[in-house]
């Protein structure tokens, strides 16, 4: 059974920095495309960034040149190093497959950008 755990979110101050965790049971990021998706109050979950299998990137324009996500193969970890950031960052973001049929959803976490 697939389990996802993200972790790292938090409460920064517009400008700052944070990096969110993705660690999962029952997905080898090694050989699975994987992708961070957000979702702010009142609007649909959205794709952030993704990583493939063979190692490319993809990116939101809206977070294009301050978010790189990255891939942990040997801790099974995702990460997305997130810069520069603004008030419409915060959301709820969450990782998994980086197309359907999506695994079952973590608990995602909390970034709350704000002054």
């Amino acid at each position: 059974q697939v389990q996802l755990v993200e972790s790292g979110g938090g409460l920064v101050q517009p400008g700052g920095s944070l990096r969110l965790s993705c660690g999962a049971s029952g997905i080898i990021f090694s050989v699975t495309s994987m992708a961070w998706f957000r979702q702010a109050p009142g609007k649909q979950r959205e794709v952030v960034a993704t990583f493939s299998r063979a190692g490319t990137t993809w990116y939101a324009d809206s977070v294009k040149g301050r978010f790189t996500i990255s891939r942990d193969v040997v801790k099974n970890t995702l990460y997305l190093q997130m810069n520069s950031l603004k008030p419409e960052d915060t959301a709820v973001y969450y990782c998994n497959i980086d197309q359907p049929p999506w695994s079952t959803w973590g608990q995602g976490t909390q970034v709350t950008v704000s002054s």
